[in-house]
C-alpha cells in the first residue's frame, strides 16, 4: 500500500468508503437534516480538536437535535477508520469529515421524537489543492446568488443542506472563476462557497462582520489570534462588493486550504480586480504567522493524536 485507502465508518461500521451505505431513508440524505464537521490532521494530531466539538454541539443547538454523548464513539469511529485507511503505516495525515444525521423516518418533514441518530466518518487524504492557487492565486467571483439569510437559515449551522452554497459556486463557474464570494440580501460580503475570506483595503487586514452572517470559521478565528500575537493588527467589519473590488489584497482560509492568496476577483459587469501573485507582503505575513500557530498547536497537543 503506497496510497490512503479512502474510508468510512457508518455507526461503527468501517468498509472502504466506495463501499459504505447508509439507507435512503435518512433524513440527512432526504432533507439534509444532519450536522458535520471537518478536520484535517498534522503529524496525527487533529488541528482545532476542541474547538471542532463545540462548533459541532452548536450546530445541533442550532438546528434542535439531541445530540448526547457522541464524541467517544465518534472519535473511536474516526481512529478506527484511520487506521483501516492505512494512513499511519504510511506516516500520512488525513482529511477527516463527521457527520451525524437525525436518522431514518417517515416521508415527513416533522422529525420523529427521540431519533435514533446516525454516525458517520469519511476519511481519506488531505486535499490537493492546485499549487497554482498558492504560487499564483485563485480566480473569485462575487455572483448574483445571493447568501441564506441568517433569519431563513443560520450559516453557524454547519448541517448538510449545501443547495445554496452549490449554486454560488456553480454560477462562479460559469464566469471563469474557481470560487464564488457570495453577498447578503444587503449587499455585504459574507463568505465564499467554503471557506472565509479575508482582504487587505486601505492598508488594513479586515474580513466580514457577523453583520453579514457568516460562518465563524476555526481557521478564520486562529488567524486573528495569530496574527494579534505577532502585533498585526485584524478587524472585522461590513464589507461592500465595491469595497472589495478597492482591496489591493486577498485570501481564503480554511482547515485545508489554509491561507489561500487571490489572484483575482470579479465583480459586477465582469470587471477584473488583480492582486498580486502568490499573495502580496500581509497576505504573506498571514500565512506565515498561520503555519508558525499550527506548528505550535501541533506540538503542544500531542494528547489528542489519533494515529
Amino acid at each position: 500500500m503506497t496510497e490512503i485507502v479512502p474510508t468510512a465508518a457508518v455507526d461503527s461500521v468501517v468498509t472502504p468508503l466506495a463501499e459504505a451505505r447508509i439507507p435512503v431513508m435518512d433524513r440527512g440524505f432526504l432533507y439534509g437534516d444532519s450536522i458535520y464537521e471537518v478536520f484535517r490532521t498534522y503529524q496525527g494530531v487533529p488541528l482545532f480538536f476542541d474547538e471542532h466539538w463545540q462548533r459541532f454541539a452548536n450546530s445541533a443547538r442550532l438546528i434542535r437535535l439531541e445530540l448526547g454523548d457522541v464524541r467517544e464513539p465518534l472519535t473511536a469511529d474516526m481512529r478506527a477508520a484511520i487506521a483501516a485507511s492505512g494512513a499511519p503505516k504510511l506516516g500520512k495525515d488525513v482529511y477527516v469529515r463527521y457527520i451525524v444525521t437525525r436518522g431514518e423516518g417517515p416521508l415527513d418533514l416533522l422529525p420523529r421524537k427521540n431519533p435514533a441518530l446516525r454516525r458517520v466518518v469519511i476519511v481519506k487524504e488531505v486535499p490537493k489543492w492546485n499549487p497554482a492557487h498558492y504560487t499564483g492565486g485563485a480566480t473569485v467571483a462575487i455572483v448574483e446568488t445571493r447568501r441564506n439569510p441568517h433569519e431563513a437559515l443560520d450559516p453557524n449551522i454547519k448541517g448538510g443542506n449545501y443547495l445554496n452554497n452549490i449554486l454560488g459556486v456553480v454560477e462562479a463557474e460559469t464566469l471563469g472563476a474557481d470560487d464564488c464570494l457570495m453577498l447578503s440580501d444587503e449587499g455585504l460580503v459574507t463568505e465564499a462557497s467554503n471557506s472565509n475570506v479575508f482582504f487587505v483595503i486601505g492598508g488594513a487586514i479586515v474580513t466580514p462582520s457577523q453583520k453579514a452572517a457568516n460562518l465563524r470559521g476555526l481557521t478564520k478565528a486562529a488567524i486573528h489570534a495569530a496574527c494579534k500575537a505577532n502585533g498585526i493588527p485584524t478587524e472585522e467589519t461590513e464589507i461592500t462588493a465595491r469595497d472589495a473590488m478597492r482591496a489591493t489584497e486577498c485570501f481564503l482560509t480554511s482547515a485545508t486550504r489554509e491561507v489561500m492568496p487571490v489572484a483575482v476577483l470579479i465583480g459586477a459587469r465582469g470587471k477584473r480586480r488583480e492582486f498580486p501573485p502568490g499573495g502580496g507582503e500581509l497576505t504573506r505575513r498571514v500565512a506565515a504567522v498561520y503555519r508558525e500557530a499550527v506548528a505550535e498547536y501541533v506540538a503542544t497537543h500531542q494528547e489528542l493524536k489519533l494515529f
